[in-house]
């Protein structure tokens, strides 16, 4: 899919909502598992480690679809 823009209608739409949406999936089953594992130790920014987790997340599956899904 690369970074291409997706026509809908006539609308562009970028990528990277898509990636961002999925990024956020990733984010609450990685965030679930994490609570699953660890219960008692409750984290010291919780809030940040979200919006870590979601940047990583997202950056991830970018570069996924971007580079590796793009080169033969």
């Amino acid at each position: 899919m690369g970074l291409q823009e997706i026509a809908i209608g006539g609308i562009f739409i970028s990528p990277l909502l898509l990636y961002a949406l999925l990024g956020f999936i990733a984010t609450l089953l990685l965030r679930t598992l994490l609570h699953f594992l660890a219960p008692t130790r409750p984290l010291w920014f919780e809030a940040w480690f979200d919006v870590s987790l979601f940047v990583i997340a997202t950056a991830l599956i970018t570069f996924v679809f971007t580079v590796l899904l793009e080169n033969p």
